[in-house]
């Protein structure tokens, strides 16, 4: 159906309208690639914590006019990468050892949950699935020479698969929403600490055979086990950074 705007101001209107529309989608198109960028720099350290956020340098930095920026950083702040703080701005978060320890204290009780649940629900093809993801994480761990082993977000998060085979929503959303890029943070700096890797993929593996056993209280064990210990290095090295 053809429809004819019948004054010359109304095919104004709608041409305003249209180029709104497209400036809209573009603005957040550059939001998405900034906010991830921004991100990504937060988690892995190149933005170091505590530093400022300055928009000009960003914007000049990401070639983005200061709108898709600053929507960039409303998103970081709402997963808690960012802080506003009064007369002092936004800044990128700080993970002190109080902040640390309450993530971590969640994440263990949460994820201790997810894995007692994931053992009841899961199906065989996903115990299936998460033994070949480990496999995949291995070969990582060797390509590193067992120095790293950082995963990347979302489906090949091995943590998070074990949330989703539990089949609880509210748990998937804690664990993947509302806590999960602070824990990649968290969990990042703990990543590349010696030993580590090779002993967090062991961990891996033997909570997935308790899973695949059905046995819930003791995946649920050694997946608590497993978070604390990654407490006590993440602790052990803020230690070491306050000491340096």
């Amino acid at each position: 159906m053809h429809i004819e705007l019948s004054t010359k101001g109304e095919m104004e209107q709608a041409k305003k309208e249209t180029i709104s529309t497209l400036d809209t989608g573009s603005s957040r198109t550059l939001a998405d690639r900034v906010c991830h960028q921004l991100k990504d720099d937060i988690i892995t350290g190149r933005l170091s914590q505590g530093s400022k956020i300055v928009e000009e340098d960003l914007a000049r930095e990401h070639g983005v006019s200061r709108g898709p920026l600053r929507e960039a950083i409303r998103r970081l702040e709402a997963m808690h990468l960012v802080q506003r703080i009064p007369h002092a701005g936004a800044r990128v978060v700080t993970l002190s050892e109080k902040m640390m320890s309450d993530v971590y204290s969640v994440r263990e009780a949460l994820e201790g949950m997810s894995t007692r649940l994931a053992a009841e629900f899961i199906k065989p093809k996903e115990v299936d699935e998460l033994w070949l993801l480990l496999e995949q994480h291995e070969k990582n761990i060797d390509e590193t020479e067992g120095t790293v082993y950082f995963q990347r977000e979302g489906d090949v998060d091995f943590h998070i698969r074990i949330a989703q085979a539990s089949q609880n929503q509210l748990l998937v959303k804690s664990l993947s929403s509302e806590l999960y890029q602070l824990i990649r943070m968290c969990r990042y700096r703990t990543a590349k600490a010696p030993s580590r890797p090779t002993k967090a993929l062991g961990e891996h593996r033997q909570i997935v055979d308790a899973i695949s056993r059905r046995d819930g209280e003791l995946a649920e064990i050694l997946m608590r086990r497993h978070i604390s210990g990654a407490w006590q290095i993440a602790r052990e090295l803020l230690l070491k950074d306050y000491h340096d």
